[in-house]
């Protein structure tokens, strides 16, 4: 089932980046998994975490179809000359936010698996004139750099997506440097989906389905190998959230009352060991 979610996944974010429609669908219309409410009733995840001064002199199309939930650069605290890897890095905002923090001493990585969205990040890249950045192809299971070259990863509601999680926490830790960090914007469970939902593959792309109970996101950063790990909450969703209503044909009203608020964003950091070298 894995390589299928990720053909899912590809499908559903290369459709996106090639019709211009940002995480609510086309622009001011629609939902999806970083939307709540109904069209015209717009609620953003990202609303508001991105500042002005961060995002001028970029091209406002990329801002406009951002697919996150929330603003990891910020949760970073980025220093100068750092390099960073975006895990899932889509049309490159926060490739292009990091490396104007961290300055041209500093470098940015991308890495993201669809042709379309690198197109669309490398692009993004040349309009903005910002150079300290290079756009990686591959997969987040699989990252395509060297042990301990990495000052932080940051990664902005694409774990979620991942069938194997396990994975994706083991290439993180391997790629950090001694003492490196993770800074993660992501979608987690506070109560167990049903398992018609768990099972969709269209609830998988839209960042529902994939998504670990804090606990177990928690429990799978520390078998990796990670430690100080704080998960901080960021909000609570309504079941309205889920973008196609046919998944929830097969749910009593009291399944889809219990659902409400199980989902959540969330910012989860930790570290890695300093006297670890892999």
């Amino acid at each position: 089932m894995s390589e299928d979610i990720r053909e899912v996944v590809r499908e559903k974010y290369a459709q996106a980046i090639t019709n211009k429609t940002g995480c609510c669908g086309p622009v001011g219309n629609g939902t999806s998994c970083c939307c709540g409410g109904d069209a015209g009733k717009i609620d953003m995840i990202t609303a508001d975490l991105y500042q002005s001064g961060d995002l001028e002199g970029l091209p406002a199309d990329m801002i406009a179809a951002s697919f996150g939930c929330g603003n990891p650069t910020l949760l970073a605290q980025l220093n100068q000359g750092e390099v960073v890897l975006d895990l899932g890095s889509g049309a490159g905002l926060d490739v292009l936010l990091s490396a104007k923090r961290v300055g041209p001493q500093g470098k940015a990585y991308g890495l993201d698996m669809t042709d379309e969205m690198l197109a669309a990040a490398r692009a993004n890249q040349s309009r903005s004139g910002i150079e300290n950045v290079e756009f990686l192809k591959g997969h987040i299971e699989d990252i395509p750099l060297p042990d301990n070259t990495v000052d932080v990863i940051i990664s902005n509601c694409v774990i979620n997506l991942s069938a194997d999680k396990d994975q994706v926490f083991r290439e993180a830790l391997r790629v950090l440097k001694p003492g490196g960090r993770i800074a993660i914007a992501d979608i987690v469970l506070n109560k167990a989906l049903p398992l018609v939902v768990q099972q969709d593959l269209i609830a998988w792309a839209g960042c529902v389905a994939g998504a670990l109970m804090l606990e177990e996101y928690r429990e799978k950063l520390a078998l990796a190998g990670f430690h100080d790990i704080d998960i901080e909450i960021l909000k609570a969703y309504e079941i309205s959230i889920i973008e196609d209503k046919t998944l929830l044909t097969d749910l009593s009203s009291s399944e889809l009352e219990d659902l409400n608020g199980a989902v959540l964003s969330a910012f989860i950091r930790a570290k890695k060991n300093l006297n670890r070298s892999s």
